[in-house]
């Protein structure tokens, strides 16, 4: 088998789906048994970890930073054998740990995905070990298009800006449901205010990302002088807005920190 997912929940699950729709060489366990049906709608075989590390060539570590050493300490003969290219998710977990919880050397590559990649829009960080090889990393890629965008980022750099791709989204969420309820405080229908504020927030990112200017920049150019926009910034700014979305990108990261020391 081409790929084996080691855990299946809701990140590793999405991004099976998207690889899904380049191969159906996938293999999936999980301790619950809840990918049983997702291996069922993908037309991939469910199994046990054991069997995933003799049979597939890359593997997704797709379990929680603090089980990781539980997970693959049964799994160190096999892979000591096998050698597959792993696939971590794990936040905080540097590929020296991974390889020591491995029990060998092997080719690594450290991947920080968020939610979006299961409508295609995520964009994924990621880092490798020298162990992995340009045509693999490349195939790799290739299958994984489906996630939306990859960026290689050196590994020092993963654990800080994983806050803002990989955690960003539950609070894209918050401001978003904030900004829709508002608005539904001022008498708009719910549906059509999410509706709005979704559409906005899309708006806005790809202005940002089709005219390359600063976000301060294109904040100002929507504020006119004394008008409704102003008002509401004024707003946010006396409420520390910045301040707490800076506070909230540092808890985040020495989180990201602290797992890594587990």
């Amino acid at each position: 088998m081409k790929y084996g997912f080691i855990g299946c929940g809701n990140m590793g699950g999405a991004i099976a789906v998207a690889i899904a729709k380049n191969t159906k060489d996938i293999m999936l366990t999980d301790r619950s048994g809840k990918a049983k049906a997702l291996a069922a709608e993908l037309g991939c075989v469910y199994t046990d970890a054991v069997t995933i590390c003799r049979e597939c060539e890359r593997i997704f570590l797709a379990v929680k930073p603090q089980n990781m050493a539980e997970v693959l300490q049964p799994l160190q003969p096999t892979l000591a054998e096998k050698k597959p290219l792993l696939i971590s998710m794990a936040a905080g977990l540097q590929i020296k740990r991974i390889e020591a919880m491995a029990g060998c050397s092997l080719p690594v590559i450290r991947i920080m995905p968020n939610t979006p990649v299961a409508v295609g829009s995520g964009i994924t960080l990621y880092c490798h070990n020298p162990l992995v090889e340009d045509s693999h990393l490349k195939d790799f890629l290739q299958d994984a298009s489906y996630c939306g965008q990859w960026d290689l980022l050196e590994e020092s750099f993963i654990d800080a800006a994983g806050v803002v791709s990989g955690c960003g989204p539950a609070y894209m969420y918050m401001f978003l449901d904030a900004l829709a309820k508002g608005a539904v405080k001022c008498g708009v229908p719910e549906d059509k205010a999410i509706s709005y504020a979704a559409a906005t927030m899309i708006g806005a990112a790809k202005m940002v990302q089709t005219t390359r200017k600063n976000p301060d920049d294109l904040k100002n150019a929507v504020c006119s002088p004394g008008g409704s926009t102003r008002e509401g910034v004024n707003v946010l700014e006396e409420a520390g807005f910045a301040e707490i979305i800076g506070n909230c990108v540092a808890a985040a990261y020495r989180r990201n920190l602290e797992l890594g020391m587990k």
